[in-house]
């Protein structure tokens, strides 16, 4: 059963997916269905002998093209609807053992070229209003496929994270005539503590009001709205400072650094907004996960045990320097 159900108290859609119930979990690494397909082995999700990268629709899907009609029957209050959309897989690498932080600087803008192009084309639906990339890495996320891989969803609806932006940026341009996150993250270059990197185009900080330990912001520094604006110059930066910030997070705790990357840009109905990318790693120590709960689940009120002036200079002492045109160190073959 798939269906969208609306949640009255929070004006906000849930989507119920009975389907992922039986998802993949951990599959040995001869079974993965991300791996390509071998001549008389398993047969994976990906029909051929070896890839580059390659994007194809979730087998366990949230939302799809074609659903079903909904289960149940909504009321007034409690409205129900077809859960609409699309939800993609993206896989980095045919190399099962790779990393996004291992990725060289050219295979990470190519990652940065096929979430552009998968935005305009799942835009130009006319089912889908929001298209956000995003990865989860990492056991201690909830991952069930270790293969390196995100997630590219469309949605028949603006979520709530962004709406909540859009709302507040609307608010402070009308009030201010500026970009409310042009503004903050011009505060954050003028402050200079919680800066981690900058290259062409970006700027990379953990924000004044940082919630996890080392959350991060990518915020491009021209006020672009959504990754299809980006020119080439702007797709490179974003390559480099990817690189740069995921190497740095490896290198935090000398570990495969756990983390949501979550890809913020602008509806295809939204102005004002400002492409950004916020990371979520959970880790507060080497040995210690930050959870969320009771006033952040129950309450919605993150509490930060950490400085994020602190952990923005302890992340920005292990992120690695590039040379201009540097491609990244070598991909694991």
């Amino acid at each position: 059963m798939s269906e969208l159900r609306w949640h009255p108290l929070l004006g906000e859609w849930v989507a119920t997916a009975t389907q992922r119930q039986d998802r993949t979990f951990f599959p040995p690494e001869d079974y993965c269905p991300l791996c390509p397909t071998k001549p008389g082995k398993f047969p994976t999700e990906v029909p051929a002998a070896t890839y580059d990268m390659v994007v194809f629709e979730n087998k366990f899907p949230s939302l799809q093209r074609n659903p079903p009609p909904p289960g149940v029957e909504g009321t007034e209050l409690e409205p129900v609807a077809p859960s609409r959309g699309e939800c993609e897989v993206v896989v980095y690498t045919s190399d099962h053992h790779a990393t996004l932080a291992g990725a060289s600087v050219t295979r990470i803008e190519h990652l940065v070229h096929v979430w552009r192009d998968r935005t305009r084309a799942l835009e130009a639906r006319d089912d889908v209003v929001h298209v956000y990339p995003f990865e989860n890495k990492g056991a201690a996320i909830g991952v069930t496929l270790s293969h390196p891989h995100g997630q590219i969803y469309a949605y028949p609806f603006v979520p709530p994270v962004v709406l909540r932006e859009i709302e507040r940026a609307n608010a402070y341009r009308g009030a201010t005539d500026r970009c409310l996150f042009c503004d903050v993250r011009d505060r954050e270059r003028d402050d200079g503590r919680r800066i981690v990197a900058e290259e062409d185009g970006w700027l990379a900080y953990v924000p004044f009001f940082a919630r996890y330990p080392y959350e991060t912001h990518l915020v491009a520094t021209r006020c672009v709205r959504a990754l299809p604006d980006l020119d080439e110059r702007e797709v490179r930066g974003l390559a480099r400072i990817l690189k740069r910030v995921l190497s740095g997070f490896d290198a935090l705790f000398d570990l495969s650094f756990p983390y949501i990357m979550a890809v913020h840009q602008a509806p295809k109905t939204a102005d004002p907004y400002h492409l950004h990318i916020e990371f979520y790693p959970p880790m507060r120590s080497a040995t210690r996960l930050k959870y969320l709960a009771g006033s952040e689940a129950g309450a919605g009120m993150f509490i930060n045990d950490t400085l994020a002036e602190e952990k923005a200079a302890e992340l920005r002492g292990k992120i690695p320097a590039l040379a201009a045109g540097e491609p990244g160190r070598a991909e694991r073959r």
